[in-house]
């Protein structure tokens, strides 16, 4: 597994049209209302403060977003693609997404006090944020596909 930087880079440009994508989700939901309760971006912002000592910013909640689905899992799925079981990269897209979302499920969002699986937000947290996560793997496989990435693996 040799490191392709060309190939790394359409992965992080597949991982931030992916945050893009969820970013304009999240503001929609804000408007509409929805599960208001449920606001990874602010958990995340809340957190940093608390450890760090300092009033809460939401600006580092939307950084730690796009840092984490643009290095993390961007670059995650550009160097670990030929490992993903699947032939499609859009299904190898989802399959990351699937697996951010278990991350995101036991690892920030008990942190962030959300419970296990979101739960203490409420039944629909884990289900609203794993569509959110599949959409955000359909993105970053297609955006990966269009810069010239192998539709086939």
């Amino acid at each position: 597994m040799a490191l392709n930087y060309s190939k790394i880079k359409k992965g992080m440009i597949g991982g931030f049209a992916g945050s893009v994508v969820l970013m304009i989700l999240m503001m929609m939901k804000a408007k509409m209302g929805v599960m208001p309760e449920l606001n990874p971006v602010h958990m995340m912002a809340d957190m940093v403060a608390e450890m760090m000592g300092m009033e809460p910013n939401v600006m580092i909640g939307w950084v730690m977003h796009f840092v984490i689905g643009t290095v993390v899992w961007g670059g995650m799925f550009a160097v670990f693609n030929s490992l993903i079981p699947a032939h499609s990269q859009i299904i190898k897209g989802v399959m990351l997404g699937i697996f951010a979302w278990l991350m995101m499920m036991i690892g920030p969002m008990p942190m962030g006090g959300a419970g296990l699986f979101g739960l203490n937000v409420g039944p629909m947290a884990p289900i609203m944020t794993f569509v959110f996560h599949i959409i955000f793997g359909v993105v970053l496989g297609a955006v990966f596909i269009k810069l010239g990435g192998r539709q086939e693996a």
